[in-house]
């Protein structure tokens, strides 16, 4: 039989600001911290980001950093000093480190090297692991942990993601012509693209047989989960959203619900015409004309790729926790797309089923959903 899978334990650092209790506050006001670039080295500062409100260390990645930051909330507030494994999601790793050095390059920046500096500066694990699968990295690093729980081969596993802001992806992304020069308005009429941003969240997973005997409080249930790749294209979705459908589909069947179940959905909902027109045309063929609430968090804390999953993971948690929506600043809603739960600030809502999405370039979608205990 497999065992209920709880969250003991959450951090989280994003453009919010610093640990669950700052996040919290601004996703219930509706506070945004996407604005002008303050930390990162680029000429394109004309484009808005969401950058994390700490200063460069000059021997650390902004990568390592935040993510020393998260896993260090997570385990204290898990209380434990160790775990059978950390594994964590980053497709950017200390690019910022080598571009501070180019041209010389530097092998410890890789994205490997990050999830070591932060097991060394935070613990004792047993494995160190890293995922790169773009902006499906922390969910599939979760999802990982999971998988490894439910086949006994370890018993507490510290997952997630973090990614920080690079000259190097922003100028990528901008050769896409994806990036919105003001805040993004994802499923909104006329939207042009996405914010980038940066940040770290891990959790810490165990068994809920674990927990209990140790004293430990669960958070949180992780109730299902479900990855899919329809390798349609390179960086666009299908438009008919085969992976996301299947990634959701998937997550509903592990957890045993019926769509009509969830009372919301946290969007993966970057602000690009194609994502979000995808996405919608995969949740409508989920929840047909039952739709529950839908939002996306990324106008308050831009898209932070690899760290996505985890970042909203922990919103939803904290969501659920607190009895709130997340809403999206009114706009006008494309017809192409559904319709966001809108307002200022949050809505009261009792939540037991939340599905969060996240969704990387090939077609590599990840679907996971966490419950009320």
């Amino acid at each position: 039989m497999n065992p209920r899978i709880v969250i003991s334990g959450a951090g989280v650092v994003s453009a919010l600001g610093l640990g669950k209790g700052a996040n919290l506050e601004a996703l219930r006001s509706g506070r945004s911290g996407v604005g002008s670039v303050r930390y990162l080295r680029t000429e394109l500062r004309e484009l808005p980001v969401g950058e994390v409100p700490i200063e460069n260390d000059p021997l650390l990645s902004r990568t390592s950093l935040m993510g020393i930051l998260a896993v260090r909330e997570a385990m204290q507030q898990a209380g434990i000093s160790g775990a059978d494994y950390l594994i964590s999601g980053t497709t950017v790793g200390g690019m910022d480190l080598t571009e501070q050095s180019w041209p010389r390059y530097n092998p410890s920046h890789d994205c490997g090297s990050i999830t070591n500096e932060i097991a060394a500066a935070t613990g004792r694990f047993g494995c160190v692991t890293t995922l790169s699968t773009a902006c499906s990295s922390a969910a599939n690093a979760i999802i990982l942990g999971a998988n490894l729980i439910r086949s006994g081969k370890a018993g507490i596993i510290v997952a997630g993601g973090t990614e920080a802001l690079s000259d190097y992806h922003l100028h990528g992304f901008n050769s896409l012509m994806i990036l919105d020069r003001n805040r993004c308005t994802p499923f909104t009429e006329g939207r042009a693209g996405l914010n980038l941003g940066e940040g770290a969240a891990f959790l810490v997973m165990e068994s809920m047989e674990s927990a209990l005997q140790r004293g430990a409080k669960p958070l949180c249930e992780l109730s299902g989960y479900g990855n899919a790749c329809d390798a349609f294209h390179q960086t666009a979705s299908s438009e008919n959203g085969e992976g996301a459908f299947l990634a959701m589909q998937k997550a509903l069947a592990m957890a045993e619900l019926k769509a009509e179940e969830i009372d919301y959905v946290n969007a993966h909902g970057t602000g690009t015409p194609n994502n979000d027109a995808s996405e919608s045309a995969a949740l409508r063929r989920v929840f047909g004309e039952k739709l529950p609430p839908v939002s996306s968090t990324k106008p308050l804390t831009g898209h932070t790729t690899s760290a996505s999953g985890s970042i909203e993971a922990v919103f939803c948690m904290l969501a659920m926790q607190e009895g709130f929506i997340p809403l999206q600043a009114p706009g006008t809603d494309d017809p192409a797309c559904i319709s966001p739960a809108r307002g200022k600030g949050s809505a009261p809502a009792q939540l037991k089923h939340v599905v969060c999405n996240a969704f990387g370039f090939g077609g590599n979608d990840s679907s996971i959903i966490l419950s009320a205990l």
